[in-house]
């Protein structure tokens, strides 16, 4: 459920654009050496805080010659392996570091049906002018170790469009040749098993702004191209196909108007020799009212339309169904037998279909699905029963079981072995783009998060999905504050984005949430960070750079303008004295303090670096005044005096994000936590002699693209941290 924004950009030259592409070795991460501020790196056990997904699965793929040999790619979560033995995910592309954060969007994955350790990979989350260029990773084991080719174009695995597919292909005809299909810079052949790529000779002109190939696929011999710029005319083709490798021609006889625009997805049923197509009249997973589905029997070139339910009905509640189709798998064991799914049918809520007989007759698979969501309770998304699923373009079908039928959806992976009970089958697989994180000193949970689309989670056990599922009474979707009350962590409050009010407190920790019993008129549509005062007696509410901030000295039942706030930044009560706030200006590098409650905010210490509003502000616990500030590049400053004066800290060059843990053994100070770099690179770093030196705490194979949103240690357990990821959820790490 990754949202992002689009701009046009140029489209590159052509020839010239990728004829430099060339194969470089996997970048096994830079070592980290040994300095005046920073020491080698201490070994961790890293493991994620088990949310249970939460984020959109685009891809689902079956080895068709392995048995329980499968692989799933997210958006921004990268890939994974499926586990038969152990029934997990196993991460695959963890590695990705800090500088290659684009690459964690998987926009398309691609397995050799005759060598089965092989495995491909397309990487590249957007095509903006600020994203980086995509990549493409070849393993010959599975995906414990990867080669990397970097690509002169980009990829978009995280935008509209992301869940059609698969755009890699190993060609049936040789292994060594595989064919890439871009948005903006059509299609790429490699013939040297994906070290080098150059552009194919292929008839559709490419776009700025449009699709490009949204498909490949091999039926028999014969390699399929769909084609997502198309009017859904016959004049403008939108299905092309190669016999010989060189050559692409449109494909006769193929369906057209809105119904027909954009091919999604395809499967090739090898005993009828029939290819099944779905079509929509948007790409998706958003946006599209229109859709079909379709078969061209390869032997004689005949299409039919097979179509399980035309979109344009009314649903039961009397609003229009609208959607289009999305994924569609064949069985291999049975001949005619196929699954397709709808997507972005919000009304009638989405299904699978299921036909026996070629697609003459189906039968949806939701109307007696039987969903178990006992493992992740967030699923039933503060009510009292699941959805069978939206945003389903991922589908596929066991080669091996008949009735093993997997599918994606916007937060899971849902699987049956009998056509009738469903449960996720998402163990190890988490994709949350986390935003928040508090640790409390005082409670049965460890753990509280706010990420983006699932709001807050209350973490009893780390190690399971939280049995009270998302915070509700409101249900909130993407969580923009969480703060608890220094001095009384029972008391929690947190701010986010939703229809049925804006902000909410806690008085059991975070356990149960009332909202708040009024809220300022621009919350709605600017709901910021929030804070409470130590003593949990004062709110402190930000409403972005156009509005003021707003106060509540009666847990929200009441609010008055703060003029003196800073606007847009976000308010950090003092841990130890309840009327002390701090608030950090961004756009003229001043820190701002209050002394009186929040009512009035003065200026302090000024000069330093402004411009970007991921820079973070942090009070050190069990302290006054003592605040330490993050300016990314700009590195790590720090008062003791309630931010009236900064001192750099010398022994870091860039710092993101801090936080603060139980101190070492004979410690007198907590122990810090910083994503930044003390070197040339940016690591998870942990000091224990107030940031005088550092030691890195994560290694090359756990870094997890950005991890620049928050971190904090655990005030009860030394050593133990946890780190927010933009896709790969919540890390936690403690000492091996």
């Amino acid at each position: 459920m990754h949202t992002s924004s689009f701009s046009r950009r140029t489209v590159l030259a052509g020839t010239a654009a990728v004829a430099a592409l060339t194969a470089v070795p996997l970048r096994p991460g830079r070592a980290h050496a040994a300095g005046a501020a920073a020491s080698a790196g201490q070994a961790y056990r890293w493991r994620n805080v088990v949310q249970g997904g939460t984020g959109f699965v685009s891809g689902l793929l079956f080895h068709p010659a392995v048995r329980g040999l499968a692989y799933a790619r997210t958006d921004i979560g990268g890939a994974y392996r499926w586990d038969d033995r152990t029934d997990r995910w196993i991460p695959l592309t963890d590695h990705i570091s800090w500088d290659d954060w684009n690459l964690l969007g998987v926009e398309a994955m691609a397995v050799d049906p005759a060598r089965p350790n092989r495995l491909y990979l397309a990487l590249g989350a957007y095509t903006q002018s600020w994203a980086g260029n995509g990549a493409v990773l070849r393993s010959e084991d599975r995906g414990a170790t990867w080669k990397r080719t970097d690509l002169g174009v980009k990829l978009g695995a995280n935008e509209d469009g992301r869940g059609c597919g698969e755009r890699l292909l190993v060609d049936p005809r040789d292994s060594d040749t595989l064919w890439l299909g871009t948005r903006h810079d059509g299609l790429l052949k490699s013939t040297d098993r994906g070290a080098t790529w150059q552009p194919a000779d292929f008839p559709a002109a490419p776009s700025a702004t449009g699709q490009g190939v949204t498909l490949l696929v091999a039926a028999g011999r014969a390699v399929y191209a769909g084609w997502g710029d198309s009017d859904g005319t016959a004049d403008q083709p939108n299905l092309y196909r190669t016999f010989d490798g060189k050559t692409w021609k449109p494909v006769p006889g193929r369906p057209t108007g809105t119904s027909a625009k954009v091919p999604i997805r395809a499967a090739y049923d090898c005993h009828t020799r029939e290819l099944y197509v779905t079509y929509a009249n948007a790409p998706g997973p958003n946006g599209q009212s229109d859709g079909s589905v379709h078969k061209l029997r390869t032997l004689n070139g005949k299409w039919t339309e097979v179509t399980p339910v035309k979109p344009g009905g009314t649903a039961a509640d009397g609003a229009a169904d609208t959607f289009g189709y999305g994924g569609v798998a064949v069985d291999a064991r049975r001949p005619g037998t196929l699954v397709v799914s709808t997507n972005n049918r919000w009304a009638a809520i989405d299904t699978v279909f299921r036909s026996t007989n070629g697609g003459r007759t189906w039968t949806s698979l939701k109307d007696t699905a039987v969903l178990d969501v006992s493992e992740t309770p967030y699923l039933k998304w503060g009510g009292d029963k699941p959805k069978f699923g939206w945003w389903i373009q991922a589908l596929a079908l066991d080669p091996y079981d008949s009735e093993h039928v997997v599918y994606g959806t916007g937060a899971t992976i849902y699987g049956t072995r009998d056509l009738e009970h469903w449960a996720p089958q998402i163990r190890g697989l988490e994709e949350a783009s986390v935003r928040q994180l508090v640790s409390p000193p005082t409670g049965e949970a460890h753990l509280l998060s706010g990420s983006g689309d699932i709001g807050v989670m209350y973490h009893e056990r780390l190690t399971a999905s939280p049995s009270r599922g998302m915070a509700s009474n409101p249900v909130f979707g993407t969580s923009t504050g969480l703060s608890p009350a220094a001095a009384k962590p029972s008391y929690v409050v947190r701010a986010g984005w939703s229809n049925d009010g804006n902000g909410a407190h806690s008085n059991d920790g975070g356990k149960t949430w009332a909202p708040f019993e009024a809220q300022p008129a621009v919350a709605k549509d600017a709901p910021g960070p929030i804070a409470t005062s130590a003593d949990g007696g004062v709110l402190l509410w930000s409403f972005g750079t156009a509005n003021p901030g707003y106060r509540s000295a009666d847990n929200g039942a009441t609010w008055s303008e703060v003029a003196s706030f800073p606007k847009g930044a976000a308010p950090v009560a003092d841990p130890v004295d309840p009327t002390r706030f701090y608030a950090f200006d961004t756009t003229t590098g001043t820190v701002f303090a209050s002394t009186d409650s929040g009512r009035t905010f003065t200026a302090g210490a000024g000069g330093l670096a402004t411009g970007d509003s991921e820079f973070q502000l942090t009070a050190a616990p069990g302290r006054t005044g003592d605040l330490w500030l993050s300016l990314k590049g700009n590195g790590l400053y720090r008062s003791t005096d309630g931010g009236a004066t900064f001192t750099k800290v010398s022994s870091c060059q860039a710092s993101h994000t801090l936080g603060f843990g139980k101190a070492a053994a004979g410690a007198s100070y907590p122990a810090i936590y910083m994503v930044g770099a003390t070197e040339s690179f940016n690591a998870v770093h942990r000091s224990d002699d107030e940031a005088k030196t550092w030691t890195r705490i994560n290694d090359d194979r756990h870094q997890w693209g950005w991890t620049g949103a928050a971190i904090t240690g655990d005030p009860r357990v030394y050593g133990r941290v946890y780190v927010a990821t933009n896709g790969r959820g919540v890390q936690y790490g403690d000492p091996a």
